[in-house]
């Protein structure tokens, strides 16, 4: 470990450490948590799902930033693939367990979700996380990587981030067999159900934070991907 990165977990902890020593700043991100869960949703991502990236960066290349990496513009669209997370959060927790009762005749399947924890509630709150996970998070994922690709291709810049998007151009130029047979075929199944499924056994106004937190691991699967990218695919 060289002294950039003892620096680097330095400052972040001084930064989160508020959280666990102040009674005050918890109760205060509680209260505004509550209060603006979409504006929170934005932060936690920008801020969370930009770190993860961060991390991944200085695993691929040894360095946190480098030029056209664009943090500020990662951090913009972190933000609001935040808010699309907690939409897709609120519409398979509610939905999920309704479908379960109501389709498949699975009787109190909201109950074991609202109440304490138990198998029942890890079987829902499992099957929350195989739907969002085989149906949304897909989608999100690639609509990363395609503006990740963006921003790439337009030096980094917050600019560049806005100038039209050749989505058909990026869309057909993804290397599918690594975002296929890695980050799709790999990391879902074997990382992001199991890890989800934790999330839906959280109270609601914990799953979005515990969200992001895990996004961070996201940032060392970009590198893993990029790196796959380079080498032979595998099947």
């Amino acid at each position: 470990m060289k002294t950039k990165d003892i620096l680097f977990i330095i400052a972040i902890g001084l930064i989160f450490s508020p959280f666990f020593w102040s009674e005050n700043v918890l109760d205060a991100y509680k209260a505004f948590n509550h209060s603006h869960p979409m504006i929170m949703s934005f932060i936690k991502f920008a801020v969370l799902a930009t770190l993860g990236e961060v991390i991944g960066l200085r695993i691929k290349t040894g360095d946190f930033s480098e030029p056209g990496f664009g943090i500020l513009p990662r951090a913009l669209v972190w933000g609001f693939i935040g808010l699309t997370i907690k939409l897709a959060f609120t519409i398979f927790y509610t939905g999920t367990p309704l479908f379960l009762e109501e389709t498949l005749g699975i009787e109190g399947a909201r109950k074991y979700l609202a109440g304490p924890l138990s198998i029942n509630k890890v079987a829902v709150a499992f099957a929350i996380s195989v739907a969002m996970n085989f149906m949304y998070a897909p989608v999100m994922m690639t609509f990363h990587k395609i503006t990740d690709t963006h921003i790439s291709n337009n030096g980094g810049t917050v600019r560049g981030l806005f100038r039209p998007l050749p989505l058909r151009k990026i869309f057909r130029e993804l290397n599918w067999d690594v975002q296929y047979n890695f980050v799709f075929k790999k990391t879902i199944p074997i990382f992001w159900i199991p890890a989800h499924t934790v999330t839906f056994i959280l109270p609601v106004d914990w799953q979005v934070l515990f969200a992001a937190l895990l996004s961070v691991m996201l940032g060392v699967f970009l590198a893993i991907a990029s790196q796959l990218g380079k080498k032979k695919v595998f099947s």
